[in-house]
């Protein structure tokens, strides 16, 4: 096998800017231009804007006008001054239950003085730089207010839908239906019936003329089709009526008592926010999908989003719109439609000024129950089935339940304060819940501790270690990371008084030095002495530095095995070829796979049987194919933070992607990916590789001579990586903030994009993609730094940007 090393170093003339995660985007060119793509996108989130800013206009009571307000200030407004140039801004459904009962309560002119507080709170907010700490909110009390929110909007457009009216709060709107269903409006359950059918039916028309039909927003052919079908049959209905501009209303002094107004302020500051801020953290997520955006664009500045909120509240509440916040619908359209700046979301705000200034005599044909069919789809969405599985799944489905319930029935700051004390109470309850038992086995007494060991479960802990008897052998297995200050003197005291009455004591699930240093028993089912494994049961892979020495001497105070007092095993005519020193290895290596399997079945088999058995039953519904190399020091579950049934793994030495074919193709990683993208439909494959790799420095260091190995024969899918990196004409593969140690690091991120390269010539990865069912990731780890990189760039960019700890809140 030929291999060329290359020798050109890093150039260390190119300047290179470093973009530091969450800072603000570099400054723009001072010749202003607009991209193609931003002006194509820009359209189409001008298509869906338009007909849903007036519907959640309608939605709210606001003036219609008040809906294209928001929608242009956002775009302009939000646009310019954000930290996340990709999100769109605009009226939002979440903001709708908000606004309508401020409506109701304080009048329009009040309301919008209530938006320009709102956003002098932002910009105080953004100013004070606290914008994570909102997202530290349970996403459990986020998802269960959007979810409340979503059915207080659905069952109030209900009535418009059905050719009614809707009344001030869920439970009259519930108590009113029954009257409402027995005095049906024909024409308005038609056209409602028509819209919805549109918005339902739109986006699944197979082929290829579905992909070209798709490229036009369903709730722009929905209310669109639904209007021109009321014109051509003459429906009698009311219609969108858009007053003059010089009758607009504008803001004024707010009026009312003095808490309310404050809590008002406080409710459109909060939600505002919280949707602003997870949704810029979402568009973030979306960008890394395209190859080569995060890049360009940068990634949020949530700090600065918030400034930018609080500015287009300001603006907006100022000149009569209703209130501003990041809208998920339109940015998620705004980056799958290829924007590539913040032009884009500028462009649909100059796009909605001049459809409120040139467009009114068509849009006042639009029907109002049109209109509230499209709102009542967007509530019914924000019911997320995915939502309810993960919260489900996180055991925070009384903290979703109580949220939504109490948005519901109470209102939103009510319902969100509600979902507080609750995931505090639950918190609270996890913390304090410890189960301690006692068992005798053999004559030794086990006494199991599972959970957080504190102050308020001594009572019990002691119970459970005076069942021990004076002279007996204990063993105490503590299964929680967290012990205080008064469970530890009690259990401290109970082994001292033990031991000084002959007992013995045996911690384990601690750090070694907490064991007590009595002889360990003999080994289960062995005849000789052990000291036994000191490390933590939920640590298996930290490699049993602390093994046990073959003399098999006690523990010193730091845990480590002491010293074996004789020499090394003999090595003559008695022992050929160390046949004994290898029984002795295996056997201890067999010794510690049965404690691994032990300590499984012990600690961490009660905690995953359920989930486990949920498995067993649905099956397995992986979100990520992982392709990582098979070297022992990368542990997916681990650097990833999953679990079972979270990713489905292949594993080979190099983490290659052989091209597909018969003469070059490996079926087993060709399998994996069919079965992975048209079997389990994963969303996203990721390509991780690691420093160190020793497949790459076999690429580097391999010999053209010698017999064709089976592990030469593999290697040959790598040696495009190589070629890669030897080209001079292709920027290589960088860390951001630092240049590779050595050549050896070059390969190893060469190959990783290489890699996905090759995962777009599998005909299953590139048909999901064409679909955009799929997304493509490259991460690098760095083994002795534990430090993870992903890949933010590609075509002539490819950075791999550090992962930070903070920043995985979101």
């Amino acid at each position: 096998m030929s291999a060329c090393a290359p020798t050109r170093t890093t150039n260390s003339t190119r300047t290179e800017s470093v973009h530091q995660p969450h800072s603000p985007p570099p400054a723009p060119h001072r010749r202003f231009r607009v991209a193609g793509a931003d002006v194509s996108a820009s359209i189409a989130v001008f298509l869906i804007a338009l007909p849903l800013s007036l519907g959640i206009a309608l939605a709210t009571g606001a003036p219609l006008q008040a809906g294209l307000v928001a929608a242009a200030v956002g775009g302009l407004v939000a646009g310019r001054i954000g930290g996340c140039p990709l999100q769109v801004s605009g009226p939002a459904a979440g903001l709708t239950v908000v606004t309508a009962d401020l409506i109701h309560h304080y009048g329009w002119r009040t309301t919008c003085a209530i938006t320009v507080l709102a956003g002098l709170a932002q910009l105080g907010l953004g100013c004070l730089r606290v914008a994570r700490t909102a997202l530290a909110v349970s996403p459990a009390i986020v998802h269960g207010m959007l979810a409340g929110i979503g059915v207080t909007i659905a069952v109030a457009q209900l009535h418009i839908v059905l050719g009614g009216t809707p009344q001030s709060s869920v439970l009259d709107n519930l108590r009113a239906l029954p009257a409402q269903l027995a005095n049906l409006h024909p024409a308005a359950v038609t056209v409602s019936v028509l819209t919805l059918t549109l918005l339902l039916l739109w986006p699944r028309i197979p082929g290829r003329v579905g992909r070209l039909l798709r490229r036009i927003p369903a709730a722009l052919v929905a209310v669109a089709g639904s209007t021109a079908a009321a014109s051509l049959a003459g429906l009698s209905m009311a219609k969108v009526d858009l007053p003059s501009w010089s009758s607009h209303a504008l803001a004024g002094l707010p009026e009312g008592p003095v808490l309310g107004l404050i809590a008002a302020v406080l409710t459109t500051t909060l939600v505002c926010s919280v949707q602003s801020l997870l949704g810029a953290v979402a568009v973030d997520k979306l960008a890394a999908a395209r190859p080569g955006l995060t890049a360009r664009v940068g990634r949020a500045d949530l700090d600065r989003e918030l400034l930018g909120q609080g500015a287009a509240n300001i603006v907006s509440g100022a000149l009569g719109g209703l209130p501003v916040a990041g809208v998920a619908v339109r940015s998620s359209a705004n980056v799958n439609a290829g924007a590539v700046s913040r032009n884009s979301t500028m462009l649909h705000g100059v796009l909605v000024v001049v459809a409120a200034l040139l467009m009114v005599p068509i849009l006042e044909f639009i029907p109002l129950a049109s209109l509230a069919a499209l709102v009542m789809a967007v509530g019914i969405q924000m019911v997320s089935l995915h939502h309810i599985r993960t919260v489900t799944r996180h055991r925070e489905v009384l903290v979703y339940t109580v949220t939504t319930l109490g948005v519901v029935v109470l209102g939103v700051l009510e319902g969100v304060t509600l979902g507080i004390a609750v995931a505090v109470a639950v918190a609270m309850q996890r913390l304090a819940r410890t189960r301690i038992t006692h068992e005798e086995r053999e004559g030794v007494h086990h006494v199991r501790v599972r959970g957080q060991l504190t102050f308020l479960a001594v009572p019990r802990l002691s119970r459970a270690l005076h069942l021990v008897p004076h002279d007996a052998h204990a063993v105490v297995e503590l299964d929680g990371s967290f012990m205080d200050h008064a469970a530890y003197e009690s259990l401290q005291d109970w082994q001292n008084t033990h031991t000084a009455q002959g007992g013995s004591v045996e911690l384990t699930g601690r750090r070694p030095g907490t064991r007590s240093s009595e002889p360990m028993p003999l080994a289960e089912g062995h005849g000789e002495s052990s000291v036994g494994c000191l490390c933590r049961p939920w640590t298996p892979w930290r490699n049993h530095q602390c093994e046990p020495s073959r003399s098999a001497a006690p523990a010193d105070h730091t845990g480590a095995p002491s010293e074996p007092s004789g020499s090394s095993e003999p090595s003559g005519p008695s022992n050929p070829s160390g046949q004994i020193g290898r029984s002795a290895r295996d056997s201890r290596s067999g010794h510690q796979l049965a404690r691994g399997i032990s300590a499984f079945q012990r600690n961490t088999a009660p905690l995953v049987r359920g989930e486990l058995a949920r498995l067993a039953r649905e099956g397995q519904r992986p979100s990520q194919l992982f392709l990582t190399c098979a070297d022992s020091r990368l542990v997916t579950s681990m650097i990833t933070s999953s679990g079972p049934g979270d990713l489905f793994v292949v594993r080979n030495v190099g983490n290659l992607v052989p091209l597909p074919g018969e003469e070059s193709g490996d079926d087993s990683v060709a399998a994996a990916i069919e079965y992975a993208v048209d079997v389990l439909k994963v969303r996203s494959i990721t390509v991780c590789g690691h420093s160190g790799c020793g497949a790459m420095q076999a690429l580097l260091t391999a010999e053209p001579v010698g017999p064709p190995t089976p592990l030469k024969r593999w290697l040959r899918h790598g040696l495009p990586s190589l070629e890669r990196m030897a080209d001079d004409g292709r920027p290589w593969a960088r860390l951001a903030g630092r240049a590779p140690a050595d050549a050896v690091e070059q390969l190893c991120l060469t190959n990783v994009v290489q890699q996905l390269e090759h995962l777009h010539t599998h005909e299953s990865v590139s048909r999901a993609l064409r679909e955009g069912a799929l997304e493509l990731h490259g991460m690098y780890f760095h083994v002795g730094e534990a430090q993870a990189y992903l890949l933010t760039g590609t075509d002539g960019d490819e950075v791999f940007d550090h992962v930070e700890g903070a920043g995985l809140s979101a």
